[in-house]
């Protein structure tokens, strides 16, 4: 760590006392203009802090604030628990700052009827996270209404204009297809609603790029919705359709789908990894779902949530920050529900 500048450095390089120094940045009487201007101009080029400055920057970096989180409710449906951990883990990173945490789940209606937060409303927070893709109209109409800093988690506006923190979606499942390719499939299929939200699509085209670089084509009976179209919703009678003719592996926009998908493949007697191989994302796979450990891209769910925090005070508070979208890589993590063809 740099040493830091005393005003005896400044007197030093300036040939003049100290006292003549701090009269001049204290702007009192005894220092002519010119010898002040010079004093002050040198002090600023050796990165001299004043004990005023240094306080209000110690009182920043102590400060606590109540950062405001919102997520709507289908994306905390039964299947979906993986951003609910990430809210916790937003929690964690707040409290380890200092901070504390509001959680409100945005209802549907509400949502559709553009009914803005509570947080909002009634003023409770100093900043707003907001995990997963809301509406497009309603979260325009939310970004217009906020008065306070708002940070993206999970998703990232059309533009890139909007600070985010995203996982590596595209690269991810990129790997998670050549993984496939890897251990010989070449017919393989896609499950996952491509324009529900932005993580998905980046997926998508993560295995389109890896099915043309080994040149293969997109065959579109094999791209598979994970949810119902209108609701968003995967736990309201939603189940998985089958094509009629089978690709030998799959590769799912997140664990809870690929763990739907094997209870699906199951039931119309097909053997995980035996007959069809499954890989998913996140590495957050929903307990009692599915019997088979999903080989899967891990999101390094901690590291996005602690970027996310750290950005967000220092977006309170005023301090310099690196604006804009943030992407945070994960890794491949092998389990049971690959098997190698051929």
């Amino acid at each position: 760590m740099a040493k830091a500048v005393k005003m005896a450095d400044i007197a030093k390089v300036m040939g003049v006392s100290t006292v003549t120094v701090s009269k001049a940045l204290s702007d009192q009487k005894g220092v002519s203009e010119e010898l002040r201007a010079r004093i002050k101009k040198k002090a600023q080029e050796m990165g001299y802090r004043t004990a005023a400055s240094l306080s209000q920057e110690r009182a920043k970096k102590n400060a606590s604030y109540t950062i405001g989180v919102i997520v709507a409710d289908r994306f905390l449906d039964k299947y979906e628990s993986f951003y609910w951990t990430l809210y916790q883990d937003v929690a964690t990173a707040a409290v380890q700052r200092g901070c504390f945490t509001m959680l409100e789940v945005l209802q549907s209606e509400d949502e559709n009827r553009m009914i803005m937060p509570k947080l909002l409303q009634e003023k409770k927070t100093e900043g707003l996270v907001i995990i997963g893709r809301l509406k497009k109209d309603y979260l325009e109409q939310l970004m217009e209404y906020a008065s306070i800093p708002v940070f993206f988690l999970d998703f990232y506006d059309r533009d890139g204009k909007c600070d985010a923190v995203v996982s590596n979606s595209f690269h991810g499942m990129y790997i998670m297809t050549n993984h496939l390719f890897d251990m010989g499939h070449r017919d393989i299929g896609f499950v996952g609603n491509v324009l529900a939200t932005d993580s998905i699509t980046d997926r998508y085209f993560g295995y389109v790029k890896s099915l043309y670089e080994h040149g293969v084509d997109v065959n579109r009976a094999w791209v598979l919705n994970d949810r119902d179209p209108d609701t968003g919703r995967s736990d309201e009678g939603f189940e998985i359709r089958l094509p009629e003719r089978m690709p030998t592996a799959f590769v799912c926009n997140n664990d809870a789908a690929a763990a739907m998908l094997v209870q699906t493949l199951q039931r119309a007697g097909y053997r995980v990894p035996q007959d069809i191989s499954v890989v998913g994302y996140d590495n957050y796979q929903p307990p009692g779902l599915c019997d088979v450990g999903i080989t899967t891209y891990e999101a390094d769910m901690k590291e996005m949530a602690r970027r996310a925090v750290k950005n967000m005070i220092r977006k309170i508070s005023g301090d310099h920050y690196k604006q804009g979208v943030y992407i945070v890589n994960g890794r491949l993590i092998c389990k049971d529900s690959v098997a190698r063809r051929g």
